[in-house]
């Protein structure tokens, strides 16, 4: 099954590239704007050539990796608290739903002002957003604890902190998984945000420098790198979460499968 899912795949995509090339060289499109897939591949080629590239790429995954580092650690930790604290969650929660529909872009003035061009304009935004992603899922993590399970823990003189140990997080980890594979993406999308918009080292400057230079073959191929890491992060996001809940029975019936 695997097997025919990956040679779909890959029939799916090379059908696309057939298409990306045909479609400027047919004159459907003009190619100026839309260049042809062998073009895209030669400007890539010639990226990839470039240490200039790979400190972008490097800056890039900088932002990234930082930020959703601490984007994790303050979702679970706050998270947790708020569910385990008695009120702490009814007192927070119309603060948490005012704040979590604000779109991180519109903090990018905020981030300008605050940190200009700097690493740390990217990482408020990335942070922002990524955050609200592990948050919720912590929350509705813990909210689906068998009460029997915590009433048992309790009855046995476990503490808190043992009873987050060994009822809360297991129950909450599937959840946690999830919102940290969500929150992976969503922090690519803002760290080249930032970069694109505020001009911040990295891969999105070097897409609005190409785009203003009218550099067109070396923008597409500059898009189609971040693509391709949103790919690669999704597939490790996937793995570690597949690997962290071996245990689980929803991913026990998709290895079953």
């Amino acid at each position: 099954m695997k097997g025919v899912n990956a040679a779909l795949g890959a029939a799916g995509l090379a059908a696309f590239l057939a298409l990306g090339e045909a479609v400027p060289r047919l004159g459907l499109v003009d190619d100026a704007y839309f260049p042809p897939t062998s073009r895209i591949a030669d400007a890539l080629g010639a990226e990839l050539a470039q240490a200039a590239f790979w400190t972008a790429l490097g800056d890039t995954l900088t932002g990234w990796a930082l930020g959703l580092a601490i984007a994790v650690s303050a979702g679970i930790l706050a998270g947790v608290v708020i569910s385990i604290v008695p009120y702490l969650r009814e007192a927070t929660a119309s603060t948490i739903e005012f704040l979590r529909p604000i779109p991180s872009v519109a903090l990018i003035p905020l981030a300008v002002l605050l940190y200009g061009t700097e690493l740390r304009s990217v990482l408020l935004l990335v942070v922002y957003a990524a955050f609200w992603q592990v948050l919720i899922q912590v929350l509705y993590g813990v909210q689906d604890v068998d009460p029997v399970a915590d009433e048992t823990a309790r009855s046995y003189g476990l503490g808190t902190w043992a009873r987050v140990r060994h009822v809360l997080w297991p129950s909450a980890l599937p959840y946690v998984m999830t919102g940290v594979r969500l929150a992976a993406a969503v922090a690519l999308i803002l760290a080249v945000t930032a970069e694109l918009v505020i001009g911040a080292p990295g891969l999105g400057a070097r897409i609005a420098i190409a785009q203003t230079s009218q550099a067109v073959p070396e923008m597409y191929a500059l898009i189609v790198v971040t693509g391709l890491l949103g790919l690669l992060i999704n597939v490790g996001a996937r793995t570690i979460e597949r690997r962290a809940l071996s245990w689980h029975q929803s991913v026990r019936g998709e290895v079953a499968v």
